[in-house]
């Protein structure tokens, strides 16, 4: 199995430093119930604007619900469905467009999901589990087959399951599974102060 571990600037907690975003998954092992809920817990757990939590998660696990699961693989466009139909946890991200306390517009919402998200995929990673958010799938299909309502805004699904051999993968995955990871300098995306001036 590859290890992809981010050659940091400065020490960083290693659960950061190990979590990517892999697409070789095992198809024959399952994620155990317990540790489905502690990533749904992690995610739970998320900060958001006034602590609204907009954050709604459609978890489609093939061990439970093949169904459910199937309609997820439908939702995602072609290419990331050569890899994605191998893991064993799919899992629409989405969110609430308005607040819970006011029903006024959430702005925030969004970025809140996403803080969710990672918490999850940081939780995988705690949990020997590998996850892989995509923006490549059909909204509008997931609204369909999940039967959405017309307030929550579909942002992402994210694979999660075991890693497999990088062998699995279809050849026009591996040259990028196997790269090296990288990141842009500090000083090109963290500013001090004012636009521009570097860490």
């Amino acid at each position: 199995m590859l290890n992809k571990s981010a050659v940091s600037s400065v020490k960083i907690n290693e659960i950061i430093q190990n979590r990517w975003s892999p697409r070789a998954f095992d198809a024959d092992k399952a994620v155990k119930h317990e540790d489905l809920l502690a990533l749904l817990e992690a995610a739970r757990w998320a900060p958001s604007c006034f602590n609204d939590q907009p954050w709604r998660f459609v978890v489609c696990n093939k061990a439970d619900d093949e169904t459910g699961w199937a309609n997820a693989l439908t939702t995602i466009v072609e290419k990331n469905r050569l890899w994605a139909r191998n893991a064993p946890v799919l899992i629409l991200v989405g969110a609430l467009e308005n607040f819970r306390h006011n029903e006024q517009p959430n702005r925030w919402a969004s970025y809140d999901a996403g803080a969710a998200s990672v918490s999850l995929c940081l939780q995988a990673t705690a949990l020997g589990l590998i996850s892989h958010q995509m923006g490549g799938f059909n909204a509008e299909k997931a609204r369909e087959v999940f039967n959405l309502p017309i307030d929550f805004n579909p942002i992402a699904m994210i694979a999660v399951g075991y890693q497999a051999d990088i062998e699995v993968l279809d050849e026009s995955f591996k040259e990028a599974e196997a790269s090296t990871r990288s990141r842009l300098p500090l000083n090109d995306v963290f500013y001090m102060g004012q636009w521009g001036k570097g860490v």
